[in-house]
């Protein structure tokens, strides 16, 4: 009994500090004090906001879709909505370019066919099963598409200059985003 009363009580909390203090010095690791340790966070948190908005900044949002077996987008900012191509009604005198008129949250819009604009090769009406109505110079007018893919995230690095026509860049895997400007422009328009 004597050599049991002689042991020290072992405080467990202390030897687990001083065993990571000791693993610490031997894997070269840094004791930083709680302080330093939060300013450390902090900083590294402000570099990673910062990363992400600079991502940001460096793509652009589109809607992409299909038309004439052909893939295109427009800008997501200039998109108003989606609709399905029922009622579009034919405007007797319009130019080829132009399948009708829809009524679209009130107001009369415009649908122009891609495939005659861009002088692609294409079915009937029956393939163009969607409209995609834009607004560009403080105008509103459809595209007919015949899929909706969605929304994509393009990388400022992937995109390069387009071929002649209505488009304002082309991207690595041929996706060409329409200049929708041009494509309002009845000039612009008529040329396919």
């Amino acid at each position: 009994m004597s050599g049991d009363e002689s042991r020290e009580k072992i405080d467990y909390t202390v030897l687990r500090r001083k065993l990571d203090e000791a693993q610490a010095v031997l894997e070269g690791a840094q004791v930083l004090s709680p302080e330093r340790r939060r300013e450390v966070l902090a900083d590294r948190a402000r570099v990673l906001a910062e990363s992400r908005q600079e991502e940001r900044r460096e793509t652009i949002s589109v809607l992409s879709f299909r038309v004439g077996g052909e893939r295109y987008a427009v800008p997501i900012d200039a998109v108003d909505h989606v609709l399905e191509s029922r009622g579009l009604c034919p405007l007797p005198g319009a130019p080829r370019y132009v399948l009708g008129a829809l009524v679209s949250r009130s107001r009369v819009v415009p649908v122009l066919d891609l495939r005659q604009v861009l002088g692609l090769e294409g079915g009937g009406m029956s393939d163009l099963g969607r409209v995609v109505v834009v607004e560009a110079a403080e105008e509103f007018f459809g595209l007919a598409v015949e899929e909706v893919d969605g929304r994509q995230e393009l990388p400022r690095v992937d995109l390069s200059q387009p071929p002649p026509g209505p488009f304002t860049f082309l991207t690595r895997n041929r996706l060409m985003v329409l200049d929708l400007v041009q494509l309002s422009d009845p000039a612009v328009a008529g040329r396919g």
